[in-house]
């Protein structure tokens, strides 16, 4: 895969990753507008939690980790990578379905791990019968990784990254539904999350087949591919295991303060919006690359895939992050100030917008790094690294919960972050120049965070100028779009006129993807 199919397949995977937020935005409006922060959303956000807290630790962290180099190899050594593929898709059907049934049976258990503040009030049985409509999602979603992680290693990039869409419009219609005819909302609301699993995993399923892998239910086998997978992807499940930890901890913590679970969620999906469009789009495309490359000897090809997706992920995620840190309030207020949600409810989203702000370069790092340990199928030392940052988080979570309450874990979160990152990089010196950033990107990425203090600046001025008009209801909506222009001009200007970038890359890439 050439830099420029590398940057389209990227492109690609961020419009449709960038549409799911979008949607994801205003699924998170109607939720605060019409359910708001308190008992109820924190109820669904915690047995919400569970299933994609499950789906990231089986599906999408040990299992992806695992399966997408192993078949990214077979791809290009022609090595049955149908059959690999075929016992790996019956492999992961028998494990995740005995999960879901254990999760159904556990769940209180389950609720009381993961939410022990709710104990003693009605939050905590609304948290069972939510978790035990929600938690089959997970059976969908780990399968639909799976024809993802395949269509994304054959470059065929757009249906997977697509998926996700279906849950945000199944459920933004649910509510829209249910608020138009008087119904139960938070009902609506919760049985959506299921049906939109079945809708993406016809999908990915239909894709496949259409890519060549027409996969079918059958007998699990345990053949010596699969006990290669299983000895790579055991780490990469201790390690998802370890992040999954550090949301329980943060969570516990919450869950001792009103209306903190709902809070910590809303501004959780506002960085989430940079780091989903550019740190996980990168991530998806990267890893089958750079194991191709690795695979054909090509080191000079692969240092140049990681350094173009390290330059164009923080070309694009260094302005967003100054711009949650500079903006928070003009931005929680726009976007969830409305019904259910008051101005206190906006004065803490904003102030955990805004120390997550600090830590999403380093989210988005971690992306980009892991790929290089990954591809090489080297799992065990980013859990090595993740056991690190989860001591961190713990800590400094619990730790700090005394002297600043509710926002400790968001502080936890950003600090443990940048260790993870500074674990990764120190660890990856170790693969040579393969795994190091290239004279171009050292070169332009001092260029790239001038060009985002300049906006920070320009930011800042464009705020305190447009105040007045923040403060109306009508207004407020048309200055923020005024604060996001400006933004835009100040930095894309700036950044094209010093070298950081260039305007034409980005259009070539989009062009392509």
């Amino acid at each position: 895969m050439k830099p420029i199919r590398l940057m389209s397949g990227f492109f690609t995977v961020g419009v449709w990753t960038l549409l799911s937020r979008v949607l994801g935005f205003l699924r998170e409006v109607l939720l605060l507008s019409l359910i708001g922060p308190g008992p109820v959303m924190d109820a669904f956000v915690a047995a919400f939690r569970l299933p994609n807290m499950f789906r990231r630790f089986f599906a999408e962290g040990a299992f992806n980790a695992a399966f997408v180099p192993m078949f990214a190899k077979k791809l290009e050594g022609e090595e049955g990578a149908g059959k690999f593929a075929r016992d790996a898709f019956n492999g992961l059907s028998l494990v995740v379905l005995a999960l879901t049934a254990l999760g159904m049976i556990f769940m209180p258990g389950l609720v009381w791990l993961t939410a022990e503040g709710f104990v003693g009030d009605p939050r905590f049985d609304m948290t069972v019968a939510f978790g035990r409509i929600a938690f089959p999602y997970i059976l969908c979603m780990s399968l639909s990784a799976l024809f993802s992680g395949i269509l994304n290693a054959t470059g065929r990039f757009a249906v997977a990254a697509a998926a996700p869409v279906l849950l945000n419009i199944f459920v933004i219609a649910a509510m829209t539904f249910a608020a138009l005819t008087g119904g139960d909302v938070a009902l609506w609301l919760i049985w959506s999350i299921p049906v939109a699993g079945v809708a993406q995993l016809a999908l990915t399923w239909r894709a496949a087949a259409e890519a060549g892998y027409p996969l079918r239910p059958t007998r699990p086998r345990w053949t010596p591919d699969m006990r290669a997978m299983i000895v790579i992807a055991l780490p990469a499940a201790l390690a998802s295991g370890v992040m999954q930890i550090n949301l329980v901890v943060g969570q516990l913590v919450a869950s001792q303060y009103d209306k903190a679970v709902s809070w910590l969620f809303a501004a959780d999906r506002l960085y989430q919006l940079p780091l989903g469009v550019v740190g996980i789009a990168v991530g998806i495309v990267l890893l089958p690359d750079l194991s191709r490359r690795l695979r054909a000897g090509d080191n000079d090809g692969a240092q140049t895939a990681l350094s173009r997706a390290a330059e164009i992920s923080l070309a694009l995620t260094i302005p967003s992050a100054v711009a949650l840190m500079v903006i928070p309030f003009a931005l929680v207020t726009v976007l969830f100030e409305r019904g259910a949600s008051g101005v206190d409810d906006t004065a803490a989203i904003a102030t955990a917008v805004m120390i997550y702000g600090l830590g999403l370069p380093s989210f988005v790092l971690q992306k980009i790094l892991q790929p290089v340990y990954f591809a090489r199928e080297d799992t065990r030392r980013p859990f090595y690294f993740a056991v690190v940052a989860m001591v961190v988080n713990a800590a400094l979570a619990v730790g700090l919960a005394p002297f600043i309450g509710w926002i400790a874990p968001a502080v936890a979160t950003t600090l443990a972050g940048w260790t993870m990152f500074a674990c990764l990089a120190i660890g990856a010196r170790r693969f040579g120049d393969a795994a190091k950033f290239d004279a171009r990107f050292h070169k332009r990425i001092w260029r790239i965070l001038m060009a985002s203090a300049v906006m920070g600046v320009a930011l800042w001025l464009g705020n305190a100028a447009l105040q007045p008009m923040l403060g109306l209801p009508w207004w407020r909506g048309l200055a923020l779009v005024m604060l996001l222009a400006i933004a835009a001009i100040s930095y894309f200007g700036i950044g094209q006129l010093i070298g950081a970038f260039r305007l034409s890359e980005f259009k070539s890439a989009m062009r392509r993807g």
